[in-house]
């Protein structure tokens, strides 16, 4: 008997091994998915309301973060493409620049966005330059696209499973509860993720509509010399920014009043630079200031502390990488809730009194 439990637990350990190692090489895309899930999580409860299949209701939750994200992303890279070729095109860049950079002066012009343009370049020879440095560059091209690609549809096929199995996810774990333990540091971690990870993206909503507001409002009384390039993309842009510690929407406003102030450095009127320092003074007093105090206390958990938070989205990057912007809050807050439920009960410190609890916290998501 005991042999076979040897051997059943040898070939635990090993299934436990080889999954811990395939989510580690994956972690980058688990923690995102992890992210969106409590992001997203209300709102796919909310379309219960419709009688939908939760199958459906996932699709559709996903459908209607990613797809805009995505767009959102291409119509910034078409519009740096094409600015970028208007401004080489105007001020003669490319006759100074160097050897590398000059296959872009044979770009006359970019397609149309749709497939009979695309269909046409090809055909006229317009695409041909970019054929050939794919064709240059086809090994790191192939890695980065196939990668991208894996990525998201690990993003995508988790977070749709999490949605409509993860009341079986949560049944499995209540049954290591001991003392209703694990049942109090669950539900207070899961409370806890999706007030911390939820907030965050209501701050990138409400920012972005803010951002969109200010920016459209001050292309409305400014000269066209001074006015900001597309508003609403910018505006939307602004709101992504604000989840990136420290620098935040800056990476996002600096650079549009540099672009706003080239115009003008290259012989227009230097008075016009008062539009530009207005603009600056706006984009950090209404859009990166005010909403960070008033927003950021109501958007944040209960037990996670501001600063602890903040601290968490400065050094996760740093720490982890990219997917540490996501990862280290998530840490943080499963760790902090540790310390104030389970922690204590299991070093005996006796329980404060509460209240009776009228509603199981994660019991209104099961499926």
């Amino acid at each position: 008997m005991n042999e076979r439990r040897l051997i059943v637990a040898v070939f635990g350990l090993l299934v436990a091994a080889i999954t811990a190692y395939i989510a580690y090489r994956f972690i980058a895309a688990f923690t995102v998915s992890v992210f969106l899930y409590y992001s997203t999580r209300r709102f796919y409860n909310e379309l219960a309301r419709f009688r939908l299949p939760k199958q459906i209701r996932a699709m559709l939750t996903i459908l209607i973060l990613a797809v805009p994200l995505v767009l959102l992303l291409s119509y910034t890279i078409v519009l740096l493409a094409v600015e970028a070729k208007a401004f080489i095109e105007t001020y003669r860049v490319v006759e100074a620049a160097p050897d590398g950079i000059a296959w872009f002066d044979s770009v006359n012009e970019l397609p149309e966005l749709t497939l009979g343009g695309i269909i046409d370049a090809y055909r006229a020879g317009q695409l041909d330059v970019f054929i050939d440095f794919a064709a240059e560059h086809a090994a790191f091209v192939t890695g980065l696209v196939s990668g991208l690609l894996l990525n998201l549809l690990i993003v995508a096929v988790v977070t749709y499973y999490l949605l409509i199995d993860g009341s079986k996810f949560r049944s499995w774990l209540l049954r290591f509860d001991d003392d209703a333990i694990v049942r109090e540091y669950f539900e207070a971690a899961d409370e806890e993720l999706e007030a911390v990870l939820f907030g965050n993206l209501l701050n990138v909503i409400v920012i972005s509509i803010i951002a969109i507001t200010v920016f459209t409002a001050y292309n409305a009384v400014v000269p066209t010399a001074v006015e900001v390039p597309y508003p609403s993309l910018a505006g939307a842009l602004t709101g992504i920014a604000s989840l990136i510690p420290v620098v935040g929407m800056k990476i996002v406003y600096l650079p549009l009043a540099a672009i706003a102030s080239i115009p003008i450095a290259l012989g227009g009127d230097p008075a016009l630079f008062v539009y530009i320092v207005g603009f600056l003074v706006l984009a950090a007093v209404i859009v990166d200031t005010i909403p960070d105090l008033v927003l950021r206390p109501y958007l944040s958990g209960k037990r996670t502390h501001v600063g602890l938070l903040m601290l968490a989205y400065i050094f996760g990057p740093i720490v982890f990488g990219f997917y540490g912007l996501f990862f280290a809050p998530i840490i943080l807050v499963l760790g902090l809730t540790f310390a104030d439920t389970a922690l204590p009960r299991l070093l005996g410190a006796e329980q404060p009194n509460r209240p009776p609890d009228t509603q199981t916290r994660l019991d209104k998501f099961r499926s």
